[in-house]
């Protein structure tokens, strides 16, 4: 599609999730097994015909560099367009709520300037779903758009909650912008923004100069100050949407991996989900091994019991040890006898023999890479 290219904030807040993000950013947080949470993004705006990507990225970017390389692997490395790594703006302290940074774009506005294309995707890293923006993106065209954004309805709080509220006429003409506060229940069904959208590329350029002065403010922000100057619609998706605010959120998303409808719609639709490409010998499964209703990746060795589970390439859960609605990361080892319930471990843990690991499913117990329990 040469009329859009895009921009993944690769730099979202990941503070929240624990030990997983102490070494890497949100965006290479693995997820489900083989994937990193940057795949759903990217993935999308290839699936779309983008083949002009720009991948704001946060300070500490080798895990990130490392998973994407030239992008090969999503046919990014092209002689035309491609994958363009723009590096993010230090931000010192900034809100939950903060999403699409003027200043990291501002940073890296000859990425913009140089491009012809008349239309930007923006989106982020901290959500799972595997959407087609051609329909949206045509909407965006035939409505002569200023600005269109992606949304969904809900009249659950765990949905709405930190999330902008549209206010729209019958035309799908964005009204207002209101920031859901509180966990209370809303009264009605409400549209929200998913953190999607599709701008004019020439009216980024002329939101990034006049807000220059003040370039810590949000994106969302800029639409919200100007919304009555600007042709601002709104799309409607009924894709799943997965948000990671909180590491229950990330444990429960990876968890929903595990119902065959999401499997289906994010891994086994006709929108492929693409990642590095990794060549290793499959799983084995030994005559003692157990293992129901789980997602396996290769290269594991299974001698003992997993249910309910994600396993990355390399694990061995070793004879008489249990795995039971946990995430275990890439090579880590199970010993003996061992219990592990509701917990997630990162990458190269090894659990000794006879130990028991538990949390809860709103609160799973984090084991930070290459622990030794």
């Amino acid at each position: 599609m040469r009329s859009v290219i895009g921009i993944i904030f690769g730099n979202t807040r990941s503070d929240l999730l624990q030990g997983l993000t102490q070494e890497r950013p949100i965006a290479a947080v693995p997820f489900g097994g083989k994937f990193r949470l940057l795949d759903f993004a990217l993935s999308s705006l290839v699936n779309s015909g983008i083949r002009t990507v720009g991948l704001i990225t946060p300070q500490h970017y080798r895990s990130v560099l490392d998973h994407t390389g030239a992008g090969k692997d999503w046919y990014l490395d092209r002689k035309s367009g491609g994958l363009f790594v723009l590096p993010g703006a230090n931000h010192g302290l900034i809100s939950e709520q903060s999403q699409f940074l003027i200043k990291d774009i501002a940073l890296n506005i000859e990425f913009l300037e140089k491009d012809v294309s008349e239309n930007v995707v923006i989106t982020n890293c901290n959500q799972v779903y595997n959407i087609n923006y051609r329909d949206a993106i045509n909407f965006h065209e035939k409505k002569q758009a200023d600005i269109t954004m992606l949304y969904k309805k809900s009249d659950q709080s765990s949905d709405l909650e930190g999330r902008m509220v549209l206010a729209l006429d019958e035309g799908q003409t964005v009204q207002a912008l209101v920031e859901k506060e509180g966990k209370e229940d809303p009264a009605s069904i409400q549209p929200y923004f998913i953190d999607m959208f599709i701008i004019r590329r020439k009216l980024l350029l002329e939101l990034i100069r006049g807000y220059k002065p003040i370039d810590t403010i949000d994106l969302q922000e800029a639409i919200r100050d100007n919304i009555n100057l600007l042709k601002v619609y709104a799309f409607r998706t009924n894709a799943y949407i997965g948000r990671i605010r909180s590491i229950a959120d990330y444990f429960n998303r990876n968890m929903d991996l595990l119902n065959p409808e999401i499997s289906e719609e994010l891994l086994q639709s006709k929108n492929r989900l693409y990642t590095k490409v990794r060549d290793k010998p499959p799983t084995f499964y030994s005559s003692s091994a157990n293992v129901r209703d789980s997602l396996l990746t290769c290269e594991c060795l299974l001698d003992g019991e997993v249910e309910h589970s994600i396993l990355s390439r390399g694990v061995v859960v070793k004879p008489g040890a249990k795995v039971k609605n946990s995430i275990l990361m890439q090579k880590c080892v199970i010993a003996e006898n061992a219990v592990l319930e509701n917990v997630i471990l990162d990458k190269f843990v090894e659990v000794k023999e006879g130990n028991v690991l538990k949390g809860s499913r709103n609160n799973p117990l984090v084991i930070s890479k290459k622990s030794m329990i």
